[in-house]
């Protein structure tokens, strides 16, 4: 150190003891590199203030010039500005050599050029933004030695300064463009006699010999004009900082053709200067990563080390640069204070944020403060407003528009002087603007003006009252997405409590918003306002919520149903049907058709929420350890992440290039891990949906992927078609341990309650169990075992064991393989419980519940059942699906479960509500009579009872249990007839209840029956290919047996005079006389199978549909057809005349229904599947069934729902959406105005047109 510095600090270093505090002087110091760490903590182990100022000094003696420039800067720049006068006499010369000598990057010339010219040094953490520097300094450049102005422009604590700062700590940048110097001056918000002492103090640090002037300009004029004349002769090719620059005619004093860099709020401040000017706009916000990082080097630790609160922390500040700062150098101090300081910010307590004291604000909130408090009187008010503003919305200007009750234009030039005063933020969209507030200057703006929020939210609402129709909203107004979004959120805020559940229970609200929205929304405000809505009424508000959890599947997706007739399906005791029906009353006066299920109050619907997130099927869905989020995956190959009350959903994710087969949530609910068929494991961050990790050391797809169940050390297990299982510590890029055992593909794992043990199963038929910690193999348990006997040698027969799930005690192991589930002991691998779930369907997945007792089973026939694993009994049976179930599992605490298919579909069911319904479910071959007004329905359930349901009453007589797979009734309800599945025929009598049996009978499955008119005779078809004809009223008795098709008659039909239609899988139908039993006329109609034929009313032709994909019009008279109709896609599974026999529907295997000219074989209408979303079509699958109207001008069709055409233009007139699908037939009255069908759930309708 030169001696000269090193007098004047021995002379003052008495004054300097007793005033100064080191701690922010060393954090100066450190970031200059002339002080080390551990020489800041040797000075920090002093006792008191003075002795630590008094170690510092000591030290800088010691040090060389640079280290004497560093303390004068320091105490500049925290305040010490007469400490700082009595060195400045000391300041030593220091070469401004070239020599590139650098120190931290910065060499030796850059350090003496902003040493000398005041730039301040980097804060103590310091983290580089390259892509804003490297703009900054492209402007620089363009000034190329021009005067000129470059604008470094953003909010409050967005970093401006820390910019401004790095962008001229660059040799070549200095050397090159700039070798006069850098001269920083720090403006802030200044009256005209404190920019007076601002110029004074930079003519006296310009003209340091005074060489130019011994007196200092006595105003502001003559210290702009000393200025120019200083920095033309004496500081020529320099660059001017002006930091924190407020007002336009602050400028003014320097615009005298100097290059000048500057950082503002406002930038308009340039407008009132001249020359070339260059404008740096500064994001609000640190990338995640960047803010992530500055925490770390506050705390002293490695990133991914860092609490959860830090990550939240940067989510609630949005990255401000200022506040992550401010909350990390308190950490530093406080580090145990993560929870405290996370509150404070998401509470709004900015005063308790306090800053370092190099910046210029006692506060965060003060900072904010001085940004409003600087615009015009007449526009504060306008910001005010803006307090009612939500995070993360953008809003259109209409909405402000009518909040003002201003024009277009005059709402722009007032917000683009907030914008300016980055005070408010802009993004253009298309014409249009779109304003939002960062997060900091919401919580500002709500917690200063918090007690007139709920007035500002009054006031939105009544212009908006004042100005737009609610239900006039049209989806082209550029305000419509604001007002369907956030017009509760308003009244809820202003207290409107009657506005609120006006709005919350109105069918056109819902009807109009959701098809706009969807669902889930509205879902997420029934429960956010429940408990104003519940003080209306709690009961309304569980109707409205509960149809719209139910209906969320329909109401989701395009195209959109119809939400009267949605509504037409609640109970009557429901506000969504009391409504629904008023509105479909109004709308049938129109012409409108409207359907009423008259039994529906006999129907329980088990689901309490039903979702389809994904546009295939869902092959896995699991709840986070808290319960609160549902994560799904599936063929779509996306992951998707929604809440578990309202189905909202969170993220949505393009997890892999194939179908993604499993996910998991992590034991702290961090992490989302998923698998999939492309080979690869990933790790997701399951807040921001960020990709963790990716590995790729399975060499085949990967079926199941699971975390252990404690967060103290987390590991992933995972099982692939490779036949290996992987376990995978996160701290680690490679697998921890590979474990060798099974023989064919690992399809699932699960690791036990304690995390000691790690249980596998494989389609090679074992279950086992592994040594979590030596990952060794600790015992198999043969599964394929239980299922061997004597005729199917153990080679020969396949075991996949699908899945395994532990008891929560641990102390055992539910397995699922083929049809049955085993309850094993794992000490002793014997078996405690075997459950049989049927022959028709296989087990896809099971799930333990926590306490234990129940298990739950997925079942490939769409079905899912509860069973109690202690007794062994089936205890409810749950329908609702309309494909393959894939996975069902239990929420943490037991009180509901979750279910997903191929249907699209995730359903949750509540556990309690499930087990105290029956499972009592209709098969689907039912017929019914309809007499005069009555509707009298013939159906088997599941447990073999037949029962007489009376439609309109919905009276139920249990007749018979017996083995039945088709009936009838005979057209005057005496009788009824039974076929079963051994061939055997019986009549009932309903009076007395007398059976009659048939001697004959069929050699197989009865499929289709039917009395003749008189109902003396009772015709039968089935699998044996033979038709009987039985003359049961006779008293011998009399049979005929009608044997000329080679394979299964599908059907028959009766015909006037004693014959009969019947038709076959073997291509041919044929004309029967059924009392000699003689064939009239045998017509091969197609080369497959023909799948159903229908006759005109005239008894003139019929019509043959086929598996071929064709129809044909037949003549009686004639052996060849009269038209072919082609055109179809898919198996044309149906056709009908209509009633005056000019017109034939056919419908097929696409869901596609074609209208068809009988006389000329012209196709008329095209009733087309509406492509939308993967193909989903109009019917759901195949048309099964079609009925014309008695006048020809409607057609109903059955298949994957109900649905109603106008013949004449061929459109769509309505749509009833059952529970299940796959109807395979409707019954129709003959007035046209009744309809009877049962889906595929089991569930009976009854449907008659509202009138």
């Amino acid at each position: 150190m030169d001696a000269k510095a090193r007098n004047c600090l021995l002379q003052h270093r008495e004054a300097l003891e007793r005033d100064i505090k080191t701690s922010y002087i060393m954090d100066h110091m450190i970031s200059n590199g002339v002080l080390t760490v551990s020489e800041e903590e040797k000075v920090k182990n002093e006792p008191t203030q003075r002795q630590r100022a008094a170690m510092l000094i000591k030290m800088i003696l010691k040090k060389d010039n640079y280290s004497y420039i560093s303390f004068y800067n320091a105490l500049l720049h925290e305040g010490y500005k007469d400490l700082a006068a009595l060195l400045h006499g000391g300041i030593p010369v220091v070469s401004s050599s070239n020599g590139k000598d650098s120190v931290g990057g910065i060499t030796s010339y850059v350090r003496t050029v902003l040493c000398e010219g005041g730039v301040p040094q980097r804060p103590v953490i310091f983290v580089t933004r390259k892509k804003l520097v490297n703009a900054i300094q492209q402007k620089l450049l363009k000034l190329s030695g021009e005067p000129g102005w470059v604008t470094i422009y953003g909010m409050a604590g967005c970093g401006k300064t820390v910019l401004a700062a790095e962008a001229v700590r660059d040799h070549s940048l200095l050397e090159v463009c700039f070798p006069g110097g850098v001269h920083w001056v720090s403006v802030g918000k200044q009256d005209k006699s404190g920019l007076l002492m601002k110029l004074q103090n930079l003519c006296t640090r310009l003209d340091q010999d005074e060489s130019f002037s011994q007196r200092l300009p006595l105003n502001i004029e003559e210290a702009k004009d000393r200025l120019r004349i200083l920095m033309l002769r004496k500081h020529p090719r320099s660059l001017l900082i002006l930091d924190d620059v407020w007002d336009p005619w602050v400028l003014k004093a320097f615009d005298n053709q100097c290059q000048i860099l500057l950082t503002t709020r406002d930038k308009s401040v340039t407008d009132s200067v001249m020359g070339p000017k260059y404008v740096v706009s500064v994001e609000s916000g640190l990338g995640k990563e960047k803010g992530l990082e500055i925490l770390s080097l506050f705390v002293n630790m490695k990133k991914a080390d860092l609490p959860e609160q830090a990550h939240v922390i940067i989510k609630e500040c949005k990255g401000s640069p200022l506040v992550v700062s401010l909350i990390g150098a308190l950490l530093r101090d406080f580090p145990n204070r993560w929870e405290y300081y996370l509150r404070q910010l998401q509470n709004k307590q900015f005063k308790r944020i306090r800053k370092s004291s190099s910046y210029d604000y006692e506060a965060l909130d003060e900072a904010m403060s001085i940004s409003v408090e600087m615009l015009r009187e007449d526009i504060k008010d306008y910001y005010t407003d803006l307090s009612i503003l939500q995070k993360d919305v953008k809003v259109p200007t209409k909405v402000l528009c009518i909040l003002w009750d201003m024009e277009t234009e005059e709402v722009e030039d007032i917000l683009q002087e907030f914008v300016n005063k980055s005070l408010l933020f802009c993004d253009r969209n298309g014409k249009s603007f779109l304003y939002y507030l960062h997060d900091l200057q919401v919580d500002f703006l709500t917690e200063k003006n918090c007690s007139q929020l709920q007035d500002l939210h009054k006031k939105i609402i009544t212009q908006f009252q004042r100005h737009q129709r609610l239900l006039s909203l049209s989806p082209d107004q550029e305000d419509c997405m604001y007002w369907y979004n956030f017009l509760a959120y308003h009244m809820a805020n202003a207290n409107m409590h009657k506005e609120l559940c006006a709005l919350m229970f109105s069918l056109d609200w819902i009807k109009a918003k959701t098809e706009l929205v969807g669902p889930a929304h509205l879902i997420h405000e029934f429960v956010e306002y429940r408990h104003i809505l519940d003080e209306k009424d709690g009961i309304v508000c569980e109707n409205f919520q509960e149809f719209l959890s139910l209906n969320g599947h329909l109401l989701g997706r395009q195209p959109f149903p119809n939400i009267v007739q949605l509504g037409l399906c609640e109970l009557e005791t429901s506000e969504v049907y009391r409504q629904a029906k008023l509105r479909a009353k109004q709308e049938v006066d129109n012409g409108m058709l409207y359907l009423e299920w008259i039994n529906k109050k006999n129907i329980k619907n088990l689901s309490r929420l039903v979702v389809r997130p994904h546009t295939d099927a869902v092959y896995h869905a699991c709840f986070s350890e808290d319960g609160q989020r549902i994560a799904s995956c599936g063929a779509d190959k996306t992951l998707q992440v929604f809440k578990a009350e309202t189905g909202e959903k969170l993220l949505e994710i393009k997890a892999h290039e194939d179908e993604v087969l499993c996910c998991a949530f992590s034991a702290d609910d961090r992490f989302i891990a998923t698998c999939s068929v492309d080979k690869k494991v990933k790790i997701w961050n399951s807040v921001t949906g960020e990709l963790v990790y990716t590995y790729d050391e399975h060499s085949e797809q990967v079926n199941c992927c699971h975390f252990t169940n404690s967060s103290n050390h987390l590991l992933l297990a995972t099982g692939s078609n490779d036949y290996f299982l992987k376990l995978w510590d996160l701290n680690q890029k490679e697998c921890r341990n590979t474990m060798f055992g099974h023989t064919n593909a690992v399809s699932h794992c699960r690791f036990s309650p304690d995390d000691k043990l790690l249980a596998s199963c494989s389609a090679d038929g074992t279950v086992k169990l592994w040594d979590v910690k030596s990952a060794n193999e600790r015992k198999s348990i043969n599964v394929k075992h239980f299922f061997l006997n004597s005729e199917e040698p153990q080679e020969d027969m396949e075991v996949i064991v699908k899945c395994c799930s532990w008891s929560a005690d641990g102390a055992r192991i539910m397995v699922a393989a083929k049809n049955k589930v085993f309850l094993f002991d794992i000490h002793t691998s014997s078996l405690l419980a075997e459950i049989h779930t049927g022959h028709h369907s296989t087990i896809q997945y099971c799930d333990f519940s926590p306490d234990n007792h129940l298990a739950v089973v997925a079942l490939s026939q769409y079905s899912v059942e509860l069973w109690n694993m202690d007794s062994c009994l089936k205890v409810a049976d749950c329908r609702g699906h309309l494909s393959w179930v894939h996975c069902v599992m239990f929420s943490p605490d037991g009180s509901s479960f979750l279910t997903s298919s191929d249907d699209q579909t995730i359903r949750l069911w509540e556990t309690k509500k499930v087990c105290k319904n029956s499972a009592i479910v209709l098969k689907q071959e039912i017929d019914v009579v309809f007499q005069e007004n009555e509707v009298m329905v013939l159906a088997v359930d599941n447990i073999r009872r037949l029962q007489l349901i009376n439609g309109n009453t919905g009276q139920i007589d249990y007749l018979t249990e017996a083995q039945v797979s088709c009936c009838c009734l005979n057209p005057h309800l005496q009788h009824l007839a039974f076929g079963g599945e051994d061939g055997a025929i019986q009549i009932l009598e309903l009076l007395n209840n007398r059976i009659f049996q048939s001697r004959i009978g069929h050699k197989n499955t009865v499929r289709h029956i039917q009395f003749t008119a008189d109902g003396k005779t009772l015709i039968s078809s089935s699998d044996d290919s033979a038709i009987q004809i039985w003359n049961w009223q006779s008293e011998e008795y009399e049979y005929v047996s009608l044997q000329a098709h080679q394979e299964t008659v599908k059907d028959f039909r009766l015909l006037k005079n004693s014959r009969l239609l019947s038709w076959s899988f073997d291509g041919t139908v044929k004309v029967w006389n059924i009392i000699t039993g003689r064939i009239e006329k045998d017509f091969v109609c197609h080369q497959d199978t023909v799948l159903s034929c229908d006759i005109s009313p005239d008894a003139t032709k019929f019509s043959s549909t086929s598996a071929d994909k064709t129809a044909k019009i037949w003549s009686f008279e004639l052996l060849s057809p009269l038209h072919e109709l082609r055109g179809h896609k898919g198996c044309v599974r149906c056709s009908a005349f209509s009633v005056d026999s000019t017109l034939l529907a056919t419908g097929d295997d696409n869901g596609e229904i074609r209208i068809w000219n009988v006389s000329n074989g012209e196709l008329l209408h095209l009733c087309a599947p509406i492509s939308v979303e993967e193909g989903a079509a109009t019917h759901g699958g195949w048309v099964t069934d079609l009925c014309f109207s008695p006048d020809s001008k409607m057609l109903v069709s059955a298949g994957g729902y109900v649905k109603w055409w106008n013949v004449v233009t061929g459109e769509s007139s309505q749509t009833f959406y059952t529970n299940g699908t796959n109807l395979k037939k409707i019954h129709v009255s003959p007035d046209f105005k009744t309809y009877v069908t049962v889906d595929n759930l089991g569930i009976l309708y009854i449907l008659k047109i509202l009138e």
